[in-house]
């Protein structure tokens, strides 16, 4: 009888007791390539599911530092390939975690209207004129400017570029941003910021040989977080219909096929540049 009481009881510990606990509120740390549709599918994501999610935004090198330092965050979520390489290779992720959500094309942004009459690379080395890029020591998109600058212009047009750079800006947000409130008259960025602000930016591609290569956005669990399960949930929406939906509205390119017909050629995806020191500390 005392056996069969044991037995019971044991039981009706196993079946009382509660499921898990969903995650309270999940930590992404992203660049700011993803800003405007990140911002949506966390609203979306919390009003579905009742978890919100915080993500702080920023240069993709600068956040990753800033994960490692507060040892925290669920999701680290960068701009590119060339931090998420570093994060895979430092143990700050779980690599066997990380998907590919988009895929992104450099280009020249300028104002709407195009009133100084950019139309290629070269354009940008004109006297007078005023043109930023991203900080290519933590903002991917910065690394992918200075590539091209390296790659197609002589010594002697790259310093006529250093001449008129006014600044290097701290993220994909501010780069736009530069744009849209008529900081400079052109920068270096991603091809998509004109839909993040089509009234007032404008794309000038750039030639076909001169992107060497495009890039790509991953996401990858943190290894600080405290609920894998619940941040691999946010990668399964984000990678989902609804997820996919959102980063559609801002013509992000939804693979790398896609990202080809519209520069004309096949590239190589994503991998990692070195920065040479010249550029640093701009």
């Amino acid at each position: 009888m005392r056996i069969r009481l044991w037995h019971w009881l044991f039981l009706g510990i196993l079946t009382a007791a509660p499921a898990a606990p969903a995650a309270e509120r999940l930590l992404v740390y992203a660049g700011a390539a993803s800003k405007p549709p990140t911002e949506e599918v966390a609203t979306l994501y919390e009003r579905k599911t009742g978890v919100p999610v915080d993500v702080i935004f920023g240069g993709s090198g600068h956040v990753l530092s800033q994960m490692k330092l507060a040892q925290q965050g669920d999701l680290y979520f960068p701009g590119s390939s060339d931090y998420m390489e570093k994060a895979k290779r430092d143990g700050d992720v779980f690599a066997e975690t990380e998907q590919v959500i988009v895929y992104l094309v450099p280009a020249i942004n300028v104002q709407k209207g195009n009133p100084h009459g950019i139309r290629e690379l070269r354009d940008l080395i004109r006297p007078g004129l005023r043109v930023a890029i991203a900080n290519p020591e933590g903002v991917c998109v910065g690394a992918y400017a200075v590539e091209i600058l390296e790659n197609e212009l002589t010594p002697d047009e790259r310093e006529a570029f250093r001449r008129n750079l006014a600044n290097y800006t701290e993220s994909c947000e501010k780069t736009a941003t530069a744009i849209s409130l008529k900081m400079v008259d052109a920068v270096i960025g991603w091809r998509v910021f004109e839909d993040w602000d089509p009234e007032r930016i404008e794309t000038v591609r750039l030639t076909k040989e001169a992107i060497p290569r495009i890039g790509y956005i991953p996401i990858a669990i943190s290894r600080f977080t405290k609920d894998r399960a619940a941040a691999q949930v946010f990668i399964d929406f984000l990678t989902g219909p609804e997820g996919k939906a959102v980063f559609a509205k801002y013509h992000y390119f939804a693979s790398a096929e896609d990202a080809f017909a519209w520069l004309g050629e096949k590239k190589p995806v994503g991998g990692e540049y070195v920065v040479p020191t010249i550029w640093i500390g701009h």
